[in-house]
């Protein structure tokens, strides 16, 4: 059974006075951690558990098994490397806050606004644009659990009116598919990033067609990718947090591995896909330790099933609240892109949080000296 190293962020903070310094700023964002676990596993468990600040994780990192030392500093220096901006073709996408990621359903079943904006993308893409979007993710499938699959020539006749669209009205366009074709006829329509829930699995033509058009991606963890399960099927876990991690470190591997390029990949924990109620909130509370992968990280939790399950069963046109209790989370955890339905009211937080963290930082003069 393979021993793996995990390093875990726990003490966030919107500053570093607010922890009496010893603090580093993680991945180059808005937040900031003082104490780090350093965790041993073996198939899920957790066999050793230390406790380290940026004063002592080097020691604490010396005295790991010789075989998880370099790995255990590689880690290290991926959580604290600030992430430059996402290379996309249609110009830099900075990573320093975090931005806001609109969606764009061309579909007719789709769990929250199913056919509600096909009629009319322009219209929804501009309002997402106004409210403040940093760009828009166009899908054509639904991927909620039962949803019926979609021929590849339908995904692309409902996408590239979206696209041709988007590209516009000036945006920035994430294309939201798993198939190969549909992934072509999308950037020779205008998109600029892939963003794959199959993590490239669920089509083998899929790595070369993004490594060939040189875009960002998105690797997006679902457990039946690639298996013929379903994007939902085989959801078992050992520890849903360092097994996502696992899996999430796999998948980008293999993206390397087919030359996609390193600094060209952004990765999402896959919320609601695959999971339990327990395991979606272990994820969400764990999610500073997917920095450790060294890439972007990317969330998507808006108005999704376990809102209502932990509010009074809510239908989904009653989960803002919780929509947006689950991006400032995903903030908080330092997550740099959050895909969201409602972009306003979600630009409008993000622009409060960053505001009480810019307040945070000039705060120095209330702190007593030490």
């Amino acid at each position: 059974m393979m021993r793996r190293v995990y390093l875990q962020p726990l003490t966030m903070a919107p500053s570093p006075q607010a922890l009496h310094g010893g603090a580093v700023r993680i991945a180059g964002g808005a937040v900031w951690a003082r104490d780090f676990a350093v965790m041993v596993a073996e198939g899920g468990r957790v066999t050793h558990r230390t406790l380290a600040t940026p004063a002592t994780i080097v020691a604490e990192l010396a005295r790991l098994p010789d075989d998880l030392v370099t790995e255990g500093q590689h880690q290290w220096a991926n959580l604290t490397r600030v992430q430059p901006p996402l290379a996309v073709p249609g110009g830099p996408l900075p990573l320093d806050r975090p931005q806001v990621m609109g969606i764009l359903n061309m579909t007719p079943d789709s769990f929250s606004d199913g056919g509600q904006h096909s009629g009319d993308p322009e219209g929804h893409a501009r309002d997402m644009l106004r409210a403040g979007a940093a760009l828009i993710d166009v899908g054509g499938e639904s991927t909620r659990p039962g949803a019926d699959p979609v021929w590849e020539g339908d995904e692309i006749a409902r996408i590239i009116p979206a696209v041709e669209t988007c590209r516009r009205v000036g945006a920035l366009i994430s294309l939201d598919t798993r198939r190969a074709a549909v992934m072509q006829a999308g950037l020779d329509a205008g998109a600029h990033i892939i963003n794959d829930v199959s993590a490239l699995l669920d089509d083998p033509g899929s790595a070369p067609v993004v490594a060939a058009a040189g875009v960002p991606v998105v690797l997006m963890h679902a457990p039946g990718a690639g298996s013929g399960k379903g994007l939902h099927g085989g959801g078992d876990y050992a520890n849903i947090l360092l097994d996502v991690f696992d899996w999430l470190r796999d998948a980008r591997d293999r993206a390397l591995a087919a030359g996609i390029a390193a600094d060209r990949i952004v990765l999402d924990p896959g919320i609601g896909f695959g999971k339990s109620l327990a395991g979606n909130m272990a994820l969400l509370n764990g999610l500073a330790l997917f920095h450790a992968l060294g890439h972007p990280l990317l969330v998507g939790a808006s108005r999704k099933r376990m809102i209502g399950a932990l509010h009074d069963e809510a239908p989904v046109d009653r989960r803002l609240g919780g929509s947006i209790t689950m991006a400032l989370a995903a903030m908080t955890a330092g997550c740099q892109i959050i895909r969201v339905h409602d972009v306003y009211e979600t630009v409008q937080a993000r622009n409060v949080w960053l505001g009480l963290r810019d307040g945070a930082l000039a705060d120095v003069a209330l702190l007593p000296e030490l």
